[in-house]
């Protein structure tokens, strides 16, 4: 038995004409300025003082989960197509003339958006942006390059089969969503690779890769009006004033499955399972309280998993509890890697703990030490030029409130322990699903999770 719950019916906006404005003025000097340009390209940019580098990406509304089922791996295999060449570069010439400067170039795929990024010196950041740009607006997609790029993805998905730590997360997630966009694989597998045709890969870069589905981000050592007047360039020929605005996303439904065990049998030496529940989206009010529960559970080594199953029992080697949000769905996740012989136990300690947290919250302890936690990995994970570029494109990119860091952190501050055990008590009462790689029978059973 499945439950649906469906969202908002097609729409069309029309797209006003260039506006820009001021989102945060940070206390440090840093200025984070939106440009929306005609045809409903965004620009964002946050000017960060005391730095020499900058960041730059081009952020697509598009991932896996907006591709067809019969195309499986599409968004993902038009990702390494783009860096094959333009009508101004080759392959090399893509790569070389960032490198030559030192910076770095690279590109990864999400279920909900597709992002193509470089970080260079300040002085360099418009050939960046030349790069960047030529790239996702004018790659070629000749019949050699994906045929060639074929046999790349291929090995790319044995490789990640290889590797039961990562892969348990997709089990996991097919598991917990079924065959539904957001239950399958971003690489693909193997079938739909193999038989995924050039035409609809070329289909589903002009369908998806239009400005009003693409947010523009920049931090660092720049200035915003010089950011606007290079983008504006490279995409001079993609700018339709005129043009509606259609949101690919309304209309989304989100499925997900009776909660039930899926073993994937391999010969390893290690266990590796997920135990979870469906999540919040992401841009639910009580995420801030997701943060705090999810650090509390599994967010370190003072957390109260890792000290469970590792330091008083030493079940495991690696032990944490995982949150992902998507618009529409989410994810609450325990992954545990241990013997096999194991596993029994591992899994009546992690149920017992998120019984108590369901059924009491969390102590007063954790809540203080998680909220510390969190305000510190959110202040520290902005000292880089990458983060501050991530955290801004996010924002747009999910058509969400940016919030300066101060305003985050009293967020965060203000989140009380009733308002995470109601959290709890609400996710984690629920029978949750599992997912097994190990030495293990197809039609095994662990009782532990009923």
């Amino acid at each position: 038995m499945e439950s649906c719950r469906s969202f908002r019916s097609p729409v069309r906006l029309r797209v006003p004409k260039a506006r820009s404005r001021t989102l945060v003025e940070g206390a440090d000097g840093s200025l984070v300025r939106e440009t929306v340009l005609p045809g409903g390209l965004r620009v964002i940019t946050e000017r960060v003082p005391g730095v020499q580098s900058a960041s730059f990406g081009v952020w697509v509304g598009a991932g896996s989960r907006d591709e067809p089922a019969s195309q499986m791996g599409s968004a993902h295999y038009l990702e390494h197509l783009l860096f094959k060449g333009t009508k101004r570069r080759s392959a090399l010439e893509i790569s070389a003339s960032i490198e030559a400067v030192g910076g770095d170039l690279n590109a990864f795929t999400t279920k909900e958006y597709t992002a193509y990024y470089a970080r260079v010196l300040g002085r360099d950041l418009p050939l960046a942006i030349d790069v960047v740009c030529d790239v996702v607006t004018d790659a070629l997609l000749d019949h050699g390059d994906v045929e060639a790029e074929r046999s790349v993805i291929l090995e790319e998905i044995a490789m990640y089969e290889d590797e039961p730590a990562d892969l348990v997360h997709d089990v996991f997630t097919q598991q917990l969503f079924g065959d539904t966009p957001l239950g399958r694989p971003i690489l693909g597998t193997i079938d739909t690779i193999q038989h995924l045709p050039r035409a609809a890969i070329r289909r589903f870069y002009r369908s998806r890769y239009r400005p009003p589905s693409i947010v523009v981000a920049a931090a660092g050592h720049l200035e915003h009006d010089v950011v606007v007047r290079h983008v504006r360039q490279a995409f001079a020929e993609h700018l339709d004033p005129d043009q509606d605005v259609a949101d690919p996303r309304s209309g989304r439904r989100v499925r997900v499955t009776d909660p039930d065990v899926r073993v994937v049998s391999r010969a390893s030496e290690q266990a590796n399972l997920i135990m979870g529940v469906p999540g919040i989206a992401r841009n639910d009010p009580r995420r801030y309280a997701m943060a705090i529960l999810t650090t509390a559970l599994g967010g370190g080594m003072s957390s109260r998993l890792f000290q469970e199953v590792r330091e008083k029992r030493g079940l495991a080697y690696s032990v944490y509890a995982y949150a992902q949000g998507f618009v529409d769905s989410g994810i609450f996740g325990v992954y545990v890697g241990c013997l096999p012989n194991k596993i029994g136990t591992v899994l009546d300690v992690c149920r017992t703990q998120l019984d108590d947290v369901a059924q009491h919250g969390i102590t007063s302890d954790e809540l203080e030490r998680s909220k510390g936690q969190v305000r510190g990995g959110t202040v520290l994970g902005q000292e880089d030029t990458g983060a501050r570029m991530t955290r801004i494109a996010k924002a747009a990119i999910h058509g969400e409130p940016l919030l300066s860091i101060p305003d985050l952190l009293a967020r965060i501050d203000l989140v009380t322990d009733a308002e995470v055990r109601d959290l709890a008590s609400d996710m984690l009462a629920k029978t949750p699903s599992l997912a097994v790689i190990g030495p293990f029978d197809h039609g095994e059973t662990f009782t532990s999770v009923a």
